[in-house]
């Protein structure tokens, strides 16, 4: 098999949950060595976390090391010496305080690329205080923009802050740096905020907002759920379909579709103080069908409408199975590498059963 993009590159993961993992699974699905570094008995801080079920772990080896054993934290210093990349998602002075923070590291291995991953990032008055996603988006402006006109922001699960603004902004990171450490020697420090890589998501917003084409407002927009032609409805049997119809041609294909091309008041397509009775008319429409007749009616059309399929459907969807957009390893059924490269392509593998003693570790640098 051809080896990743990433192949002969080197990263302790030190054991976090969340967007940390999720940058060492893309690092390692794209071919780097990626040793997670986990404290005795078990992968995510204790002995209940089923780390072999758990995806972001894939294509690691685990290693048991105890921080706090001074032998164990001669080995790991060992390791770190061979490592191109670090990555750590503690609260701001935890490494230092471990004797395992950048300065020292750097010190011992000067071309490291020291990652780490944190909600409000390392300095700042709340970078010592805690938080979840929910907080980081909403202090960056982008939890204010989810939601529907008069109701309160829906956090959008945690994806925006630690796994968009987070653990991918953690991986670019690290590779930005590593190209300039195999460039010239020098490693650094990787800086990674989940509040500051949020807002980045939302620089589109601020663009329409400086030219004055989006409102500072939930639900009244082209792209939040102000317009009818960009909204998520009920059908018949419950389920729904989610319409993007924006562009005159494909809002045409969409009025064909629902049988509604001479429709005057849904000629109106921009009109946006129509929008809110548009929206009606459109649900009472697609209320009349099921979510299958629906995909079957728009299937092929340039209408840019699609069924709202579960976690669980999306697997089995024809463009997933004819893309391979899933795999199955061990049973485990996962989202498949992204992004796709033609020359160098990406391979998940399954999260590993196995942990490695310190013993095993050692044998393996001197080996």
């Amino acid at each position: 098999m051809t080896k990743g993009p990433l192949s002969g590159i080197r990263i302790v993961e030190l054991a976090g949950i969340g967007p940390g993992p999720f940058a060492g699974m893309m690092l390692s699905d794209h071919g780097a060595e990626v040793i997670r570094v986990e404290r005795p008995g078990g992968g995510l801080g204790g002995p209940d976390s089923p780390a072999e079920t758990d995806i972001l772990l894939r294509g690691r080896t685990r290693v048991a090391l105890d921080m706090k054993d001074s032998a164990d934290c001669a080995t790991l210093r060992d390791l770190i010496a061979t490592a191109d990349g670090l990555i750590e998602g503690f609260r701001p002075g935890v490494t230092e305080r471990l004797g395992f923070g950048p300065e020292a590291m750097l010190a011992l291995n000067p071309r490291l690329v020291y990652g780490r991953m944190t909600g409000w990032g390392q300095t700042g008055p709340l970078a010592h205080t805690a938080g979840h996603d929910i907080n980081y988006i909403a202090i960056s402006g982008v939890l204010h923009a989810f939601g529907r006109a008069g109701e309160a922001p829906v956090p959008p699960a945690n994806l925006v802050g630690d796994f968009g603004g987070g653990g991918m902004f953690l991986a670019f990171g690290m590779l930005a740096g590593l190209m300039h450490a195999r460039a010239t020697g020098q490693g650094q420090v990787v800086d990674a905020a989940m509040t500051e890589g949020s807002a980045l998501l939302a620089s589109m917003l601020h663009t329409f907002m400086a030219q004055g084409s989006w409102q500072d407002q939930r639900g009244v927009n082209i792209l939040d759920t102000g317009a009818h032609f960009y909204e998520v409805y009920e059908t018949a049997d419950g389920k729904h379909m989610a319409i993007g119809a924006i562009e005159p041609k494909f809002y045409a294909a969409l009025l064909d579709g629902i049988g509604a091309r001479d429709d005057t008041d849904l000629a109106a397509q921009l009109d946006s103080a129509a929008w809110p009775a548009l929206k009606q008319r459109v649900a009472d429409i697609i209320r009349r069908k099921t979510r299958s007749e629906w995909t079957a009616i728009f299937e092929g059309t340039d209408a840019c409408v699609s069924p709202v399929l579960s976690l669980r459907e999306a697997a089995d969807h024809p463009h997933a199975v004819a893309r391979g957009s899933f795999v199955t390893a061990d049973g485990l059924t996962m989202p498949a590498p992204a992004p796709r490269l033609s020359l160098t392509p990406a391979r998940a593998a399954a999260p590993s059963k196995d942990v490695l003693s310190a013993a095993d570790l050692r044998a393996m640098l001197d080996g």
